[in-house]
Formats: C-alpha cells, sequence, structure tokens
C-alpha cells in the first residue's frame, strides 16, 4: 500500500501476521512512513500494510444464550465423565 493512501482512522492489516486495527498515527522515520494500529500500539511499515474489511463486519457473529452454552457444557461434562468411568485400563501398557 502506497504511504500516501494511508489515513488515521483507516482499517487495515498486516497480513504478514494477521493483525488488523485502526491506524492511530502516521510516523516518518528516516525516510521510511510507519503507521501505528489502535490494537497493537505498535509501528508498521506502511507499504506492508493493506486495507482491511471492516473489524466490526468480523465480530458479527453468533450470538448464543449463556444459559443454553452452560447446558451444553455441562451435558458434555457427563458425557465425557461417563466415558472416563467405562475405561477398564486393560490397555495400559505399564511395564
Amino acid at each position: 500500500m502506497d504511504a500516501a493512501e494511508i489515513v488515521v482512522g483507516m482499517t487495515v492489516r498486516y497480513p504478514r501476521t494477521g493483525t488488523a486495527g485502526k491506524v492511530e498515527r502516521i510516523e516518518v522515520i528516516e525516510g521510511e512512513t510507519f503507521a501505528e494500529l489502535d490494537s497493537t500500539g505498535l509501528l508498521y511499515r506502511a507499504d506492508l500494510i493493506e486495507p482491511a474489511a471492516s473489524l466490526e463486519a468480523r465480530r458479527t457473529g453468533k450470538k448464543e444464550n449463556l444459559d443454553d452454552r452452560l447446558k451444553r457444557e455441562k451435558a458434555f461434562e457427563k458425557d465425557l465423565d461417563d466415558a472416563w468411568s467405562k475405561i477398564d485400563g486393560a490397555c495400559e501398557g505399564g511395564g
């Protein structure tokens, strides 16, 4: 991405690590342009970042009721306990 295209408030992504965030500030150090991302507080070279879809679009996932999730987790825990109780240790391999 060209350094002239970057503006404060723009949502960008650093593809090498997948880090994404909004540009907090732009700084020129020894002739290189860097952008600070709000998600990490680190500076990224402007020529290595790319525009990204809105971060809010990523966060819109399926929202689950906490009570439903708790019931599902408890049922899983019960199934797991039942499975462990049925193991007889025949293939233990103690030597």
